[in-house]
């Protein structure tokens, strides 16, 4: 069985957010006092009472809007319920009882599910105001009093919410996010429809409006008995339209959700092609030593003849010159086209970052590299490698050790990963080779 999940919904600008983030406590979801900030569904991870939950944070519901987004977030919303164990309606003392409060506990109630009301921004300590009593009108039963920035009354939150829970909610509780996967590239690329495609649902807003996700949002999936949890990132924009406090720490999110991954996996988008935002998009994925997969989309909107794929391989090769270990992908997130596939090429990129290499089979390699190709010489003086070992995994990190580290010339280093690569293949994965001169330590 997997963790209960605690659900918090609520009209916008209620404080839902602020609270996830008291709760896993951790800056998890975006906060702005700015209504429809949370446009998707936010998964966490807290313990109360030493056991673990899952909290989910979603956009605010506005039961009537007819604006798209609001739609959008209204349907991520009642996703969010449909998937939980509990929800917790959130409200505002200072607005009072709401109509959209209203509707909101009515849609609650038609879900049928426990529900915990919570009344947030009671910062002040002491008995509750007046008007805590007027939320009795909910039909919610009794409502708990928070404070969601400063903390107060969470607790007892939680304690109100475990109520609702059977003990058997815990049983064989799993925390196994298998290999972790972050989907980056830039707006629009098709990222979101990504995972919604390899989860089956709509996990995260699709729209064609540019950064519709501007949170990192987790999905786990499990296909032949491996388990995959999928992290959708904000579209990272150029700086020069980061003009936003959000936009901002949305590309500050999306690097982290790089930081998370096993295997990143770039979008790019066939109808626009390669562009310079990709290449630095990319380069976050390399210069975090990331395994790497290049999934070009919407390959089904492509007019192709004889050679059309491959003409477009060799111009992103060219532009991600830095990358060739990356295997790519031609694929349609919309219309499924290729998407199974991914799945083998992850668990292959993500064995090749995990690959360990003893000691005896490195010098063997080492001991025909360099009977192949001279070390190089500089004023008569070689190189001499005495030895190589893998120091760490993901990426393989392989250390040199010889007699003098400023005759190991780079191009050298290049070709002893390439002597590697071609025994062990490490498709996907940078290679990281260090120099240590004897005596040196790792």
């Amino acid at each position: 069985m997997e963790k209960p999940v605690i659900a918090i919904v609520g009209r916008p600008n209620v404080g839902k957010s602020l609270l996830f983030n008291r709760i896993t406590e951790k800056r998890t979801a975006i906060v702005e006092d700015t209504p429809g900030v949370t446009r998707d569904r936010i998964y966490g991870e807290a313990e109360w009472r030493s056991k673990p939950f899952v909290v989910v944070d979603t956009g605010g519901i506005e039961p009537r809007s007819d604006d798209q987004i609001l739609k959008f977030m209204r349907q991520q919303a009642l996703i969010a319920i449909d998937h939980a164990s509990v929800v917790i309606l959130v409200t505002d003392i200072r607005t009072g009882v709401t109509a959209a409060d209203e509707e909101v506990a009515a849609m609650l109630k038609k879900a049928q599910k426990p529900i915990v009301l919570a009344v947030n921004k009671m910062d002040a300590p002491g008995n509750p105001p007046a008007e805590f009593y007027e939320f009795y009108n909910l039909g919610l039963g009794d409502p708990v009093g928070i404070s969601a920035l400063h903390g107060n009354g969470t607790g007892d939150l939680l304690d109100a919410c475990f109520a609702l829970l059977p003990d058997e909610a815990w049983d064989d509780a799993s925390g196994d996010e298998g290999i972790k996967v972050a989907v980056i590239g830039k707006p629009n690329a098709g990222k979101s429809s990504l995972v919604n495609c390899v989860t089956g649902e709509e996990r995260v807003i699709v729209s064609n409006i540019p950064g519709t996700t501007r949170d990192s949002i987790d999905s786990r999936v499990e296909r032949n008995g491996e388990i995959f949890t999928f992290i959708d990132t904000a579209g990272i924009r150029r700086k020069s339209r980061v003009d936003e406090a959000i936009e901002r720490f949305s590309v500050l999110r999306a690097q982290m959700a790089v930081e998370r991954a096993d295997v990143c996996v770039l979008m790019i988008d066939a109808e626009t092609g390669i562009t310079d935002q990709d290449t630095k998009i990319a380069g976050l994925a390399h210069e975090a030593g990331k395994a790497a997969i290049i999934a070009v989309n919407k390959w089904d909107l492509i007019e192709k003849e004889t050679g059309t794929q491959k003409e477009y391989e060799n111009k992103i090769r060219t532009e991600l010159a830095y990358m060739p270990y990356a295997p790519m992908i031609f694929l349609s997130a919309k219309t499924g086209q290729r998407v199974e596939n991914l799945f083998a090429l992850i668990k292959k990129v993500y064995e090749a970052a995990n690959t360990r290499i003893t000691t005896g089979q490195l010098n063997s390699i080492l001991a025909d590299a360099t009977a192949r190709v001279q070390p190089p010489t500089d004023k008569g003086r070689r190189l001499k490698i005495f030895y190589m070992t893998q120091a760490s995994v993901c990426p393989p990190t392989f250390v040199c050790f010889c007699n003098d580290a400023k005759l190991f010339h780079f191009s050298y280093l290049r070709y002893l990963e390439n002597q590697i690569r071609q025994v062990y293949g490490l498709e996907g994965t940078p290679v990281k080779m260090v120099v240590r001169q004897r005596g040196e330590d790792l």
